[in-house]
């Protein structure tokens, strides 16, 4: 899965719109739907926020594991159901 369709499904599935999403970016709804469409890379600070927004490692934004949890991860058996 690449990353903006799990940031997308990160949002999904807390229930949050994209406005609310952007004002914990300190950016507008547009520019937020920009980055999830890919027609703005997401800034690293950006990332970290969301990371912590949703409680999840950066890796697991970045499509690089199915372990959710932030790292360190007290439970490492932790695994997405998705």
């Amino acid at each position: 899965m690449d990353y903006l369709t799990r940031v997308r499904n990160l949002r999904n599935d807390s229930g949050y719109s994209q406005e609310y999403v952007g004002n914990v970016l300190h950016v507008s709804q547009r520019t937020y739907a920009d980055y999830e469409l890919g027609k703005i890379k997401f800034p690293l600070d950006a990332m970290i926020r969301l990371a912590k927004l949703y409680d999840v490692d950066m890796n697991y934004i970045c499509g690089l594991t199915e372990v959710r949890c932030e790292y360190p991860c007290d439970n490492p058996c932790q695994v997405s159901k998705k």
